[in-house]
């Protein structure tokens, strides 16, 4: 649910209480994803000030790389256990896959800022199906692990006290829009630190979307 949606979107922000959540990792260490890494400068200027901005609703969040979550793998481990684990081989057909495939940059559309209840973000909208492509190729070999329906978008931050909705709506409507477009050059598998909800990315595989074809970095 959306807060730009005033029928049903939530009433309040849901404050994220930032400690180790050892009933969800249960010891296992580092949690995956494929994103496209923000590299745009006008872009990543933008975040930081419409961050600044939100600053006194918001986390500080000054580790964590902007990005666009693409595909969510899970729990990053060379064998597979729980249903949430994503075994080295499900990565490597990911990849394998990948590097059979032409992909090419795309180019995505970035509309006025809006929000979750639990989280500020700039919606991504994915109007030439780029995105929707990659995540039906990755998920033709792995399920992707989620609890609610994929919706394109850069992070803002995760709230840090409580407001109700004609608050967030006024606010969000407050900022400037953001550049027009982001341009998508590259696909990378990170991994964080289970343990710490706001930690750096780790790049594990970079991919390059060219216009004849990819060859993995």
């Amino acid at each position: 649910m959306l807060f730009s949606d005033p029928v049903n979107g939530p009433a309040e922000t849901l404050v994220a209480e930032l400690r180790d959540y050892p009933e969800w990792h249960r010891g296992r260490k580092r949690y995956g994803a494929w994103v496209v890494p923000i590299t745009q400068p006008d872009v990543l200027d933008y975040v930081a000030h419409a961050r600044d901005a939100l600053a006194d609703l918001l986390h500080p969040c000054p580790l964590r790389q902007p990005h666009v979550t693409v595909f969510v793998c899970g729990f990053h481990r060379p064998r597979g256990r729980a249903h949430d684990d994503f075994p080295s081989v499900l990565l490597r057909r990911q990849r394998a896959l990948l590097r059979r495939m032409a992909h090419r940059p795309a180019v995505l559309l970035l509309a006025r800022p809006d929000s979750f209840a639990s989280a500020a973000f700039v919606p991504v909208e994915d109007s030439a199906g780029g995105i929707a492509r990659w995540r039906a190729l990755l998920g033709s070999v792995s399920n992707e692990i989620r609890q609610a329906d994929y919706v394109p978008h850069i992070t803002l931050g995760l709230y840090r006290r409580q407001a109700d909705a004609p608050t967030i709506r006024q606010r969000m409507a407050a900022l400037e829009m953001p550049p027009p477009t982001l341009t998508a050059t590259e696909l990378h598998y990170v991994t964080y630190k289970a343990s710490d909800q706001r930690g750096p990315l780790r790049t594990q595989h970079r991919w390059p979307l060219q216009d004849t074809g990819t060859a993995e970095a």
